[in-house]
């Protein structure tokens, strides 16, 4: 008896110590817009793999800037498509995974006066009215924005209203009521205390920006990244980031 107790204690930390030596570190990039969805799933990721998840969160130009000086990462997620980064080889091929997609939209201040954008028009009127608004910046969304200003040709009146910042700033300014209202995609914004999403610009006037991952090639653990990048597309993940303002993929 004394034998099979100390044989399974044996196989048992056989098993453990292998697990060990499979789990796996891996580092993420991953974009500001994506970091509510994102710190809900990894626990959920680590519990059903044992890898460990290190993930640093920014606007997606500083995240790249990283990257191309070398920082070492197995990971990185964008709200743009990473296509052109593979092309690059900056990114593995055959790593793209699309996660989903979010539109530009109206946010405000929880009960601020209701901005119009039903039309180009109403879009116009109201940025020109508008104090102060808010953008993500750097961000994909903003970025957007800029070009949507040339667009209607009131770049110049609206350029010195915007606030932005890092990554999350825009919530902080809406919810501070420092701006009128904020044009940006959904994810940064949703279930933010103290601010309200409207609804997305007019098909015309909107942008369908996609969240999209990929492996670098010099990852340290590219097997455990592909994981990830494979756990982030399961129903599970699809359910936790359309809660969270990520449409699903089209």
């Amino acid at each position: 008896m004394r034998l099979l107790s100390l044989a399974a204690i044996a196989i048992g930390s056989t098993s453990i110590m292998s697990t060990l030596a499979q789990a796996a570190e891996i580092r993420a990039f991953v974009t500001g817009a994506a970091r509510p969805a994102f710190t809900e799933l990894v626990p959920r990721f680590e519990r059903s793999t044992g890898h460990k998840v290190i993930a640093e969160f920014g606007l997606p130009p500083a995240l790249v800037k990283r990257a191309d000086a070398g920082e070492p990462f197995d990971v990185l997620i964008l709200s743009y498509d990473i296509e052109p980064l593979i092309k690059q080889g900056k990114l593995a091929s055959g790593t793209r995974t699309v996660l989903g997609r979010t539109g530009v939209g109206i946010a405000i201040p929880q009960g601020a006066p209701k901005p119009k954008f039903g039309n180009a028009d109403e879009l116009k009127g109201s940025l020109l009215a508008a104090k102060f608004i808010a953008t993500s910046g750097e961000g994909s969304s903003g970025r957007y924005v800029l070009t949507l200003l040339d667009r209607l040709g009131i770049a110049d009146q609206v350029k010195p209203k915007i606030k932005s910042g890092a990554s999350g700033a825009a919530a902080k300014l809406l919810a501070g009521r420092e701006v009128d209202f904020a044009v940006i995609g959904l994810p940064p914004v949703t279930n933010v205390p103290g601010v309200e999403w409207l609804g997305y610009l007019p098909d015309n006037l909107n942008s369908w920006l996609p969240f999209t991952g990929g492996v670098n090639p010099k990852a340290k653990e590219p097997a455990a990244a592909r994981d990830l990048l494979k756990f982030l597309t399961t129903p599970e993940a699809v359910s936790v980031f359309k809660a969270k303002g990520l449409e699903p993929a089209s």
